[in-house]
């Protein structure tokens, strides 16, 4: 079970990474060749890396409140 939590969170990260590295490239002005301008490479590039960090956000918030660890919520007396 751990293999797979393992293989759902590489995914997300590895795409998240080369959204960074699309959105370093179209700042220093390279165009990746797939691209038809450096601002939608920009744009991709933000939303690889937008999008893999929301999924492993969302993974380690889950795993938290499953193991109630998160401080708050519904039940919250200081909110």
């Amino acid at each position: 079970m751990r293999i797979i939590a393992l293989l759902l969170l590489v995914l997300p990260a590895v795409l998240a990474t080369y959204g960074i590295k699309l959105m370093r490239d179209a700042f220093f002005g390279e165009l990746t060749d797939i691209f038809m301008h450096i601002i939608i490479q920009f744009i991709v590039g933000l939303g690889l890396f937008a999008g893999g960090l929301y999924f492993i956000g969302g993974f380690i918030l889950h795993r938290d409140r499953k193991r109630h660890l998160i401080k708050g919520g519904k039940n919250n007396r200081y909110s």
